[in-house]
């Protein structure tokens, strides 16, 4: 059942949330503070030098604490994105069973998990690589979202492609070779998407490389916890309900979990 489905890829989520929290929370958030220190440094230079002009800004108000955005700020941006995505997931998988591989849920599950990791976040992020915080100009923070999503969506669309090109190949290549031609006919998409798309570099010259270089392997980290969450543990429990599933019916044959 579908309904099944959708609440256990949220509880999912929600582990997954919380370990992406527990990740987060102890290498993210040291690099966000060294990130928001180096634009405090920037910002109280850049008035010192205004007011050596006669210049005079006004302190905007604070309107989240720091303390507060790494605390419960984050656990609840983790908790809702990682259920929201838990549900997805399901959704998806809902529609791909059967169709992804023979290998049943779990085999389904991890593959559809690897497939929406690389098409929704190392794809994209390859031509726009995350920041910090206190990177980038506000005024084209709408265009840099734009671009992003753009990105993702193109991403997707050239996956699900490849993933029906593949399927459609498997009947007259085999399994290795479908999958390969499928691959390579992807990574075409996206490299000429790529290509087409602007580049965006708002990084400061002299921002730290290394607090950079980290901050974009913590987000990494983050989504392949979030991910591999979903394709083993919600694999695991879809595969163990359609066993019980299996047991208490005799005599018939059945899609176990529907």
């Amino acid at each position: 059942m579908v309904r099944s489905l959708l609440i256990r890829g949220m509880l999912v989520g929600v582990l997954a949330g919380l370990l992406v929290f527990g990740f987060a929370k102890l290498f993210g958030e040291p690099q966000v503070d060294r990130a928001i220190a180096f634009e405090t440094a920037m910002d109280e230079a850049k008035m010192k030098a205004d007011l050596a002009k006669g210049i005079h800004h006004e302190e905007e108000p604070e309107l989240v604490s720091r303390p507060m955005q790494a605390s419960w700020g984050l656990l609840t941006g983790v908790m809702v994105y990682a259920t929201a995505f838990g549900g997805l997931f399901a959704l998806v998988f809902a529609f791909a069973y059967g169709r992804l591989s023979t290998l049943g849920p779990r085999a389904d599950s991890a593959l559809l998990a690897l497939l929406g990791f690389l098409s929704l976040y190392v794809v994209p992020n390859l031509k726009y690589p995350a920041n910090p915080p206190s990177v980038g100009n506000p005024d084209t923070i709408g265009i840099r979202t734009a671009l992003y999503f753009s990105m993702m969506a193109l991403s997707v669309a050239a996956m699900i492609g490849a993933v029906t090109l593949c399927r459609r190949l498997l009947p007259k290549y085999g399994v290795w070779s479908a999958a390969l031609i499928a691959s390579a006919a992807y990574l075409a998409a996206v490299v000429v998407v790529g290509a087409l798309l602007p580049s965006v570099n708002e990084v400061p010259a002299d921002f730290p490389a290394v607090v950079l270089w980290r901050f974009r392997i913590d987000a990494l980290g983050m989504q392949a916890i979030m991910w591999a969450t979903f394709g083993l543990v919600f694999g695991a429990l879809t595969e163990r309900a359609s066993i019980g599933r299996l047991h208490r019916i005799s005599g018939h044959a059945a899609v176990p979990w529907r």
